[in-house]
């Protein structure tokens, strides 16, 4: 009798240590169990969203980026977030990301759905329409940060480098020329120069931002007030780390 009740308390200690809270990397919802039992259900809320300044989603996406490279994704269900969103989504920042499909922003930062914006363009340049999502994104739909992504290697970077010349590809890479041509370098200036092509990319984010601030008076102002920030960042292909750029 006793080795049952000693079976039984036992198992009862077990079941309610399972059944503590796991810690949160962000907002109690979302919260992330460690022994990947369960998987995340519910998404960002406007409360809890509101409540987070642009340093603390610079700090999450630094976090998720982390998890991203020791490969310990947060288990998620989609489904479940796909009809938890249905009635609406309160994004937390905008990612603006090349068109490589070597680099899913989502999974990048370990985020769910509802959770950010992104949107792509080969080479991340920015005009009227990605802006002006931009400032959707950030203005109206409360977004605290934007954040323009490159990515070493990238075919764009090294088309613009090279002069290339075919259909609307050859107006796409002229958004990119003025990056190419901030590089002060003495070297090789082809893309076949591995070193010379990651200035570029640096210089192509730095551009974007500039690019932002200087043609959107929305956004300009908001990142003045503290309301945004307005960071870049480059994505290593081979670890799958971003070098946050601020």
């Amino acid at each position: 009798m006793k080795i049952i009740q000693s079976i039984a308390g036992l198992a009862f200690i077990l079941f309610f240590v399972s059944c503590g809270e796991p810690p949160a990397d962000e907002y109690a919802p979302n919260a992330v169990n460690d022994d990947k039992t369960s998987t995340v259900e519910n998404v960002l809320t406007q409360e809890e969203r509101d409540a987070l300044s642009p340093e603390d989603v610079l700090e999450q996406l630094k976090e998720g980026n982390r998890r991203f490279v020791e490969n310990d994704l947060t288990p998620r269900n989609f489904s479940a977030q796909v009809t938890n969103s249905t009635d609406g989504q309160y994004p937390k920042a905008v990612v603006l990301s090349c068109l490589d499909s070597r680099v899913p922003v989502e999974h990048i930062f370990d985020r769910g759905i509802g959770d950010i914006f992104v949107g792509r363009v080969a080479g991340n340049f920015i005009n009227d329409d990605l802006l002006g999502s931009m400032e959707f994104g950030c203005k109206v739909a409360g977004a605290k940060l934007i954040l323009v992504l490159g990515h070493e290697h990238c075919g764009a970077i090294k088309s613009a480098i090279d002069d290339v010349e075919l259909g609307n590809i050859t107006g796409m890479l002229k958004n990119i020329k003025p990056a190419v041509e901030k590089v002060a370098y003495d070297g090789d200036r082809s893309s076949n120069n591995e070193d010379f092509v990651h200035m570029v990319c640096k210089s192509n984010v730095k551009h974007t931002m500039e690019q932002i601030r200087s043609r959107s008076s929305i956004l300009n102002e908001m990142e003045q007030e503290g309301q945004i920030k307005i960071i870049g960042g480059i994505y290593n292909m081979s670890t799958g780390e971003v070098e946050f750029m601020e």
